[in-house]
């Protein structure tokens, strides 16, 4: 593998091309430690590509990266935003780039690192969006619609409007669905399209047995629990954030608010985390299978040397 890699960054110097390495995986399939190790070899910095790992006051619920697991290996694009301060697609494209083009620009490698599809896909792709301010009073609409006749309900009507838009944003997404159907009623002409590639890419997916990732995220919900996962969320609810927030209605958050409101269980709150965890690896798993000439890694075949 590492030889593929160095054969990709000398093909690219000789043609004059800009790299980037993408590296994704589904939750816990072990991208921190991957791509650190790999970035100490190829003299790379991380760029995260996790809509969650922007938010400061959250690094159990969305397993942010220490500095001890860093190592050394400077991580740009997280813990940046408090939790009422959510980052749109746009912005994280323009944000990220700019870090892309100054890691080249000082003869380091970029590396793209995350499980957020979209916005890796934002940075592969070079979508183009329109510009298109919040209507907050459809916005409002929408989201009582999801919380009366669920989401599907909404991601119907995004259907209508774009089907091709619908089968790119799981119907569980409420918040790019909603962001999707704004841009497709708005006066814009179309919706984000891809543009011109910027960058020379070279994806890696880490995959597991499907049994093994589910034990590995299992494993990390008691982690999380065990580290103070519920009294990180205990202090969001503190600072009465909107339950409608990207970062309250995240996978880590969403299950753990009704055991703190008196109703449910912990153990059901804790069970119903490992569910939708273990949903969620099967839609980023869907995702990753979009993109063609794409390395296919184990990280415990690698790590047993095979």
């Amino acid at each position: 593998m590492r030889k593929e890699i160095k054969e990709f960054l000398s093909l690219c110097k000789k043609s004059n091309s800009k790299p980037l390495i993408v590296v994704f995986g589904p939750t816990a399939s072990g991208k921190t430690a991957f791509s650190v190790e790999l970035a100490k070899e190829i003299d790379a910095e991380i760029i995260s590509a996790d809509s969650r790992q922007i938010y400061k006051e959250m690094p159990i619920s969305t397993a942010l990266v220490t500095k001890e697991e860093m190592q050394g290996i400077p991580h740009h694009m997280i813990a940046f935003r408090k939790a009422d301060e959510p980052l749109s697609m746009a912005e994280y494209k323009e944000m990220a780039t700019k870090f892309i083009e100054d890691i080249i620009k000082r003869n380091k490698i970029p590396m793209l690192v995350g499980g957020t599809g979209l916005y890796i896909s934002s940075i592969i792709d070079n979508y183009q969006m329109p510009e298109v301010p919040p209507n907050k009073k459809l916005r409002k609409e929408l989201e009582e619609l999801a919380k009366e006749k669920g989401k599907e309900a909404v991601h119907e009507i995004l259907k209508k409007l774009s089907p091709k838009k619908a089968d790119e944003i799981h119907a569980n997404n409420l918040r790019y669905t909603v962001r999707a159907i704004e841009i497709a009623k708005s006066n814009a002409k179309q919706m984000p399209t891809t543009g011109k590639p910027k960058f020379q890419t070279f994806i890696i997916n880490l995959e597991w047995p499907r049994d093994l990732l589910y034990n590995r995220i299992n494993q990390r919900v008691e982690m999380m629990i065990n580290q103070g996962l519920i009294e990180e969320i205990n202090s969001l609810l503190k600072k009465n954030y909107e339950n409608t927030l990207p970062a309250m209605t995240s996978v880590g958050v969403k299950e753990i608010i009704p055991y703190l409101e008196g109703k449910t269980t912990k153990e059901d709150a804790v069970e119903l985390l490992k569910k939708n965890t273990r949903n969620y690896a099967k839609r980023q798993i869907t995702w990753s299978k979009r993109y063609k000439n794409v390395l296919n890694i184990c990280p415990l075949k690698e790590k047993n040397g095979s």
